[in-house]
């Protein structure tokens, strides 16, 4: 089931991305053409708005996306963790499994069950007004340590929210720089 819903999303995402390559510039050639014939002149000359399309893909490349490599900084660790922190407590799944997919698999293979159903155990166990507060939780960059620059200890105190979190119903992570992002390693 959870393997026909991410075959789902990801041709959305790809319908979405191929409508926003398209877009309303598109669409506007395409009304500008519709009312008159071109010329054989005018069907020569159609290639000048191919120069138009190289800004179409400068301005979605600004944002950044899972091919790109995230910063290898102290910074960027905390972005990601935030980024675990928050999908926690939206009870995201697949984000929480991406981000938290190396420890996953090692717990995994330690008999604890593929991460989706581990993760779905994991939601049940946080109240209501912890899930509430990690959905803006924050990270103390003073109170993380840096290993090295590829591996950071993440503490359960380095987590600012407006709830109490312990090591018991939390933890401490170790996040680690692989394959151009920080994942949760430990």
């Amino acid at each position: 089931m959870k393997a026909r819903t991410m075959m789902s999303v990801a041709v959305s995402a790809c319908v979405a991305a191929v409508a926003c390559a398209c877009g309303p510039d598109k669409a506007k050639e395409d009304t500008d053409a519709k009312p008159s014939q071109p010329s054989a002149s005018t069907r020569a000359q159609e290639p000048s708005p191919t120069p138009s399309v190289p800004a179409r893909t400068e301005k979605p490349s600004a944002t950044p996306t899972g091919n790109q490599p995230a910063p290898r900084t102290k910074k960027g660790a905390i972005q990601r963790y935030e980024q675990y922190l928050h999908a926690l407590g939206r009870q995201d799944i697949d984000t929480v499994c991406e981000v938290a997919g190396p420890a996953a698999k090692k717990a995994q293979d330690q008999g604890l069950g593929p991460c989706t159903s581990t993760y779905t155990t994991v939601f049940q166990m946080i109240s209501p007004a912890q899930k509430k507060a990690l959905k803006t939780a924050t990270v103390d960059p003073q109170r993380i340590a840096v290993h090295t620059p590829d591996k950071i200890e993440m503490p359960v105190e380095a987590v600012r929210a407006s709830a109490t979190f312990s090591e018991s119903d939390l933890g401490s992570y170790t996040l680690q720089y692989l394959k151009n992002n920080w994942y949760i390693t430990d």
